[in-house]
């Protein structure tokens, strides 16, 4: 048995050849170039800030070189497998404004490099696992689970690396011995388990200076000296599915990805990848390893964002506390390129898609995530947002995730009003950060949310009702801010209070207290609150039946 009869004995009745797949998936008609990227996460259930970190990169390098950015789901991992998190992710990615060329969709695959969808591309692997084989670069290998332990102890015991590899599997070298591949073949007929194993041309426990190296450029870090693979890793599990090495392998050379676009944690993994192209015949895609997601721990150290400790990890924090989609891609640029603030300082007023992202720019080291910076992020992007837009969008926020505040948006004229409180002064405000601390913040001017949270000042609360009520009287909603504010002076004077806060400070024997301490009444009357908006711009949007029901109940309370 030679080894294309060892090849067809394992795989006697494949659809395809080697040759018919690559025809059947030729190289992309792009423009000279233009960068094909996939995002290929795993249908686990939890899509996390990496993943929409990762994609944010693919999608910038493709689209800004004229290329493709599509969408694979790696879920040869079936033990893994949440019903449903296919759908999960593509409501996440375009809760976000991930936007895919090719790929699997919530209506099906679009694009002609697919299945898209590894578990549905079996055949394919199957194929190249076959060629492999045929060429003697892969091996069928029959190690029990206890043979593997065993192997385990004496490697402990003479203290050489771990695995398996040339010397430590008998099946490796099944050719050289008749009875052992007497015993292969009589095995696969039998059908009795087995996985198949790539055939390493490394040298293992070779010195430093015996190992090849090789040369691999890397768009983040630059050029990369990887060691030759030792190990005879697996390529096709005893279920016959592939493992995450050998599948995307197969399918970014397949589906032409120029790109690939991965955590940091996978640079361990790159000598066996590389080998595999290698052993395929293919050209290596360029790799960009990304700096891992860090944030300052309580010890005041970096640590790596932790899925059990830092619930901002997950993309359902933002969906779910309604942070928009614009303000997370603008705070993903600062920390993705370290040039994009002084860019966004230099243009306030431009697109972040005009911006030209360069893997040069990025971090190879940790990137640090400041969930107080992606607040503060979030409330200069909303700043330019125009509120009726605003309003719409958080209305398809709320019908998705909080239908409990149904009641804001039943006039979208009124809270559109309400959102651009005060973005046009000559400093504007930046109140609004996410959709839920918006909800909060503007829910005094609606009845069913209204509350008052603080008390009056010590100083005028023995006066509130007087104060209110002389307010109520003085009332005319078509005062402008100065005649408004010169009643609230002129009551203040009346009730033995200072006219100007200064002159409290300097004489607090001769007042009660100051202008901003009656003030501060009417507002709390008004909003709930001892802190708000300016009080007369807010009057103006509640209007004037709104202003006198709140202050009657205030007096009558």
């Amino acid at each position: 048995m030679n080894y294309a009869e060892l090849s067809e004995l394992i795989y006697p009745s494949l659809p395809h050849t080697a040759e018919e797949y690559e025809a059947m998936y030729p190289a992309r008609d792009l423009p000279e170039g233009a960068m094909v990227t996939r995002l290929g996460p795993s249908p686990t259930g939890f899509i996390h800030l990496g993943n929409l970190y990762g994609a944010f990169v693919d999608e910038r390098l493709a689209h800004q070189s004229g290329g493709v950015f599509f969408l694979r789901i790696e879920d040869t991992d079936d033990k893994r497998y949440v019903e449903n998190a296919v759908e999960t992710i593509i409501g996440s990615l375009k809760f976000f404004g991930i936007n895919f060329d090719e790929g699997v969709t919530s209506d099906g695959d679009i694009g002609s490099y697919g299945d898209y969808t590894q578990s549905h591309r079996g055949e394919i692997y199957r194929t190249f696992a076959k060629k492999l084989l045929a060429e003697g670069k892969a091996y069928p290998c029959f190690l029990s689970e206890e043979e593997i332990a065993s192997i385990r102890e004496k490697q402990e015991a003479e203290k050489t690396s771990p695995g398996i590899y040339a010397g430590w599997s008998k099946y490796r070298d099944w050719d050289k011995d008749e009875a052992i591949a007497a015993e292969v073949e009589q095995k696969i007929k039998a059908g009795e388990p087995f996985v198949v194993r790539l055939k390493s041309c490394g040298v293992p426990n070779a010195s430093a200076e015996e190992t090849k190296r090789h040369a691999v450029i890397d768009a983040v870090r630059g050029e990369l000296s990887v060691p030759d693979n030792f190990q005879d890793v697996i390529i096709i599990k005893q279920t016959g599915i592939p493992t995450y090495h050998f599948a995307h392998v197969v399918d970014d050379h397949l589906m032409r990805t120029t790109h690939v676009v991965r955590g940091e944690e996978w640079l361990p993994s790159l000598p066996i990848h590389v080998e595999l192209f290698e052993a395929l015949g293919w050209d290596l895609p360029i790799y960009c390893h990304t700096a891992q997601l860090m944030k300052i721990g309580e010890d005041g150290n970096k640590r790596k964002l932790s899925k059990r400790k830092d619930p901002e990890l997950s993309l359902d924090f933002y969906r779910n506390e309604g942070y928009h989609p614009e303000a997370v891609r603008e705070y993903l640029l600062t920390i993705l390129n370290s040039n994009y603030e002084e860019w966004r300082i230099e243009n306030p007023e431009a697109d972040a898609e005009e911006f030209k992202f360069t893997t040069e720019k990025m971090s190879s080291s940790g990137a640090l995530f400041d969930l107080d910076k992606l607040n503060d992020v979030s409330k200069n992007t909303l700043l330019h947002i125009e509120a009726d837009k605003l309003a719409t969008w958080l209305k398809a926020w709320s019908d998705e995730f909080a239908p409990e505040y149904a009641y804001v948006f039943e006039d979208m004229d009124y809270l559109a009003k309400i959102l651009d409180l005060g973005r046009h002064d000559a400093r504007p405000r930046a109140d609004l950060v996410y959709a839920r601390q918006i909800m909060d913040f503007i829910s005094y001017f609606f009845d069913e949310a209204f509350k008052v949270e603080d008390e009056y000042p010590a100083e005028a609360a023995d006066d509130a009702d007087k104060i209110l009520r002389a307010y109520l009287d003085s009332y005319d909603h078509s005062d402008d801010n100065g005649q408004w504010f010169d009643k609230i002076r002129e009551i203040a004077t009346e009730l033995g209070y200072a006219a100007k806060p200064k002159d409290y400070k300097k004489h607090p024997e001769d007042y009660k207290g100051h202008v901003g301490h009656v003030s501060t009444v009417i507002r709390i009357a008004l909003m709930g609150r001892a802190q708000s908006p300016d009080v007369w711009a807010i009057q103006q949007i509640m209007g004037e039946e709104a202003v006198r029901s709140r202050l009657e109940a205030a007096i009558n309370k």
